[in-house]
């Protein structure tokens, strides 16, 4: 009986083997992958921070390394232009949407692939968010006009097309390959 047990594991071994694929898992760094990174400023110039876009397996890993902002939660939000005009950024326009979806990851229509977690600040102010943007590009990311990371006053409910209702826009940066 034991044969028989360690006979049929190593078929099923077999046949699993047989199916993988070199394919590795979505958000596994790719070898030499392509970066960009926006520094954060306020309306008033202060460096609250950086987002950084890193090509992995499948998508783009999108960081955010806040500092010096008010405490709370705050939408954040790759935005569809590189421009970062103050003082209310309106210039790095909506939502990056590259396949028109609607907004919010707990939109049954969404998210947008700038749709982001929110970024929580703590009484420090500091915070910190990382989330893979499945099949995300960096080509679309670093496209004519460019994109922008945007951070929001308020929390976005994560479902309110087009912005989730987080408020006034109060850091930004525009993503450069580096």
């Amino acid at each position: 009986m034991r044969i028989a047990i360690i006979a049929g594991g190593l078929a099923a071994t077999l046949a699993l083997a047989a199916c993988h694929e070199d394919k590795p898992a979505l958000g596994t760094p790719t070898p030499q992958g392509a970066r960009a990174v926006a520094m954060l400023r306020t309306a008033g110039g202060a460096d609250v921070g950086r987002a950084t876009a890193t090509e992995v397996s499948g998508g783009l890993r999108i960081t955010v390394d806040a500092s010096a902002m008010p405490p709370g939660t705050h939408g954040a939000h790759v935005h569809t232009t590189g421009k970062c005009d103050g003082p209310d950024f309106a210039s790095a326009g909506g939502h990056w949407n590259p396949t028109s979806m609607k907004h919010g990851s707990m939109n049954p229509q969404g998210p947008h692939e700038g749709d982001l977690p929110n970024l929580i600040i703590g009484a420090d102010g500091r915070g910190t968010i990382g989330v893979t943007v499945p099949g995300a590009t960096m080509s679309g990311l670093l496209d004519a006009d460019g994109s922008a990371l945007v951070v929001h006053a308020k929390p976005d409910d994560l479902m309110t097309d087009p912005s989730g209702n987080s408020g006034g826009r109060v850091a930004c940066g525009v993503f450069t390959a580096s």
